[in-house]
């Protein structure tokens, strides 16, 4: 399941005339949600997480501070901390805005709907879209449930990103390996062979300039064999069978599973093979990795 939203949303920062309960949680669904989308405006993930159910808010508090930020900023559609603001439109509904110097998300909030333990509040977006805000009522408090009809699952949402980050992981494994590889064919026509190490293919220690011990063609994060939770191996050599000078790289996950899951394998040839060898490493038997999978996002 991805995480979809139906519009942009934005909120208020706490104002004089907003009731809250004994023990400060918001007396109403509106409120709730205004105090919901201030804190997410405001890029206060742990003010944010308070207004989400339980489980929810467990699984948000896990998420590294750039997903955390990321799912505010998918709610407010605002890059960045934002100044949220309220104002009430001629027919009394109240008017949402979350700003910074470069651009403002407006929306405005109609009345609430409660059934039970379940509210709803119809939110329009500035040129006509509407959508239903849920929530849940969680002891005294009202908790942010859904967007229209998307259930705000965190831990789904948080398993989800996990699996992509992977993904986008591997993909940048093979962009390494092609770098490496298009610098090796470099310095084969720089100086008439392949490197027999990696570290050749890095930056000089000093200003003397590139050699044939450091050619300067990759970081020296990559010249060092590891980047990313991949470690990168280059070899080059000949053979009875084959004696003219080639080479193999293979890329391999440091730590298998939430750091990448498949391994790599590219040779002079320029086919890319490889698959998840559950931590090992790929060889030329792997079968050929399509680069339909591997290709970078545009």
């Amino acid at each position: 399941m991805k995480l979809r939203f139906l519009f942009a949303a934005a909120a208020l920062a706490a104002w004089p005339g907003v009731l809250h309960t004994q023990d400060g949680a918001p007396a109403s669904p509106v409120e709730a949600l205004t105090d919901a989308f201030s804190a997410a405006c405001r890029q206060k993930a742990a003010e944010f997480a308070g207004s989400l159910p339980e489980e929810s808010a467990t699984a948000y508090r896990n998420l590294p501070a750039a997903r955390q930020n990321d799912l505010m900023q998918r709610l407010t559609r605002i890059n960045g901390e934002g100044k949220p603001l309220r104002s009430t439109a001629v027919d009394g509904s109240s008017v949402l805005r979350c700003s910074t110097p470069s651009e403002t998300t407006e929306l405005r909030l109609g009345k609430e709907r409660i059934h039970g333990n379940l509210a709803f509040v119809s939110v329009a977006v500035t040129g006509g879209r509407t959508a239903d805000f849920g929530l849940v009522r969680e002891g005294s408090s009202w908790r942010l449930l859904s967007l229209g009809l998307l259930m705000l699952n965190i831990p789904e949402i948080a398993k989800q990103w996990a699996v992509e980050e992977v993904v986008a992981r591997e993909i940048r494994a093979v962009g390494f390996l092609r770098q490496i590889a298009a610098a090796a064919e470099t310095y084969q026509k720089g100086f008439g062979v392949f490197p027999e190490r990696l570290a050749q293919l890095g930056p000089p220690a000093t200003q003397l300039g590139a050699s044939p011990d450091a050619a300067d063609l990759i970081d020296s994060e990559l010249a060092a064999g590891t980047k990313e939770n991949y470690r990168f191996q280059f070899r080059s050599f000949s053979s009875s069978l084959n004696p003219e000078e080639h080479y193999e790289i293979l890329a391999t996950p440091i730590e298998y599973g939430p750091g990448g899951k498949r391994s790599f394998f590219l040779d002079s040839s320029g086919v890319l093979r490889g698959g998840d060898k559950h931590g090992a490493s790929a060889t030329v038997s792997d079968p050929r990795v399509s680069e339909i999978v591997v290709k970078q996002p545009e």
